[in-house]
């Protein structure tokens, strides 16, 4: 069993610290991603819980034994980790077959228990078609699936990813999220998972660590992450939220361009300032006026666009305030017009004071 905890972690250059004091624990067989834009931290966690780089300050313990701390880094060979790359980094000269074995032979193991290893994760992989072919003969998503079956055939305490799926194409990206997780669901190893792509973490993991800064704001499961985020970033970061900003009626209503909104979240201080997210899609847009005012704004429609599945729409409420707002593609307004906008007060939600 080999539980992956992250304690204090820190790492220094010179005076910029890229990692600040990330405390996280990934339980055996749990698939965890590092989410977050570029220069967050999530690439220099990952090349510390590796073993490339050493801490300035925590430890690493994976089951039970601390192998990264600022006095002691057991190097990379000694972690019984597998680690996937970007680039895939295979060997142009050998075969699928030849790389996918690779790590078999150089740890010595038997011809009949490196064959019998090799064709059971070839067929898992779906590469037993391929076996006999060179890199250079396969698409970008073969050669990430060679290079998934490799890592996987040594049968690693822990498994790696940092941005496996940036150099393959849209559709491409989309397929090889499930061959992820699928294969995570077969192999069940302790995997950590790095990406700036909000659809693969929310497709392949157990849990979501969102990072910026150098620090973890928020740690759950996608669900969670997605409908309750408790940051601004957060909100903004993970599906694109619309961020309000009033102050508190009471403990649970905000002034919002003049008109009250019942929120949810957390309890409100009165008078304090407050801001709110809520999703594109959970706003409601009409151009009649409502029989009742509760949690509705008036607006004005100030752009629109038709996406075929959806219409996107810019309004500007009465204190200049812009939101985005989806709607059926039937649903045609035009700039210009007022329209009224319901907010679901169970879909408001305040988010921590910053």
């Amino acid at each position: 069993m080999a539980a992956v905890e992250l304690k204090g972690l820190t790492k220094r250059y010179g005076q910029t610290t890229a990692v600040v004091d990330v405390s996280l624990r990934i339980e055996h067989g749990q698939l965890v991603c590092l989410l977050g834009p570029s220069g967050c931290g999530k690439t220099t966690t990952l090349r510390l819980i590796a073993g490339f780089i050493e801490p300035s300050a925590g430890e690493i313990v994976v089951g039970g034994k601390v192998l990264s701390s600022p006095q002691r880094t057991v190097p990379p060979e000694g972690r019984n980790m597998s680690m996937i790359f970007q680039s895939y980094a295979l060997w142009p000269h050998m075969t699928v077959a030849e790389n996918v074995a690779y790590g078999l032979k150089i740890r010595k193991l038997d011809r009949a228990v490196i064959d019998a290893k090799l064709k059971a994760i070839l067929s898992t992989a779906h590469l037993e078609a391929l076996a006999d072919r060179y890199p250079g003969e396969l698409s970008g998503g073969q050669q990430q699936r060679v290079s998934l079956a490799r890592a996987l055939v040594v049968e690693p305490e822990t498994l790696l990813l940092d941005e496996p799926l940036s150099n393959l194409d849209a559709n491409l990206r989309e397929e090889m999220r499930f061959e992820i997780r699928r294969l995570h669901d077969q192999y069940r190893y302790t995997t950590v998972y790095v990406t700036h792509d909000q659809a693969e973490a929310m497709t392949t993991a157990d849990l979501i660590a969102v990072m910026n800064h150098g620090k973890v704001e928020q740690l759950g499961p996608p669900e969670e992450i997605y409908g309750r985020p408790r940051s601004e970033f957060v909100a903004r970061f993970i599906g694109g939220s619309n961020i309000l900003r009033g102050s508190a009626i009471d403990n649970a209503r905000v002034s919002v361009a003049g008109a009250p909104l019942r929120i949810t979240g957390r309890s409100l201080q009165v008078g304090r300032p407050v801001a709110l997210s809520v999703r594109q899609h959970e706003i409601t847009i009409a151009n009649e006026k409502p029989q009742s005012a509760d949690n509705h704004l008036p607006a004005v429609v100030t752009r629109q666009v038709f996406l075929g599945s959806v219409r996107d729409f810019t309004v500007a409420l009465d204190d200049k305030t812009e939101l985005r707002v989806t709607a059926p593609p039937g649903r045609n307004i035009a700039p210009g017009q007022a329209v009224w906008l319901h907010l679901p007060a169970e879909q408001c939600r305040a988010l921590a004071e910053e």
